[in-house]
């Protein structure tokens, strides 16, 4: 894997349980580019941190690590966004790798076609496309 650094001004860096397996999913249901990892330890097989891109943007994640103050709490109050050409296939995708579908796909009032799923591990996504 090659470490590259988050290159936009902000950068998401979300606590789910099982990066490893969350990782998979991402590059299954998004596309994610894997970047960076790094192992809490080699007998520890939760990941401190690690970085991947998707749809050309970064994300960090972290396994939870309730010894150093940052215990298991279910994802809320925020919703990962995806600006993309094609949303019903990033949607599709996104489905068919095991994401949940919670507000369908449908152009929305304001015009743009919009839609929100959750991930197993608990994150909202959504999914966006401007208006056509």
């Amino acid at each position: 894997m090659t470490d590259t650094p988050a290159t936009s001004g902000l950068t998401p860096y979300i606590n789910v349980d099982g990066v490893a397996d969350a990782i998979e999913f991402y590059k299954k249901a998004f596309g994610a580019i894997e970047r960076d990892r790094n192992a809490a330890s080699s007998d520890d097989p939760r990941v401190m941190h690690a970085h991947i891109e998707i749809n050309g943007a970064p994300l960090f994640l972290s396994d939870f690590f309730p010894e150093h103050g940052f215990p298991a709490v279910a994802p809320q109050g925020y919703n990962l966004h995806l600006q993309v050409d094609d949303a019903k296939s990033w949607f599709d995708r996104a489905v068919a790798a095991g994401a949940t579908v919670t507000m369908p796909l449908e152009v929305q009032f304001w015009g743009d076609t919009y839609g929100q799923l959750k991930d197993p591990h608990g994150v909202t996504w959504a999914i966006g496309q401007g208006k056509a």
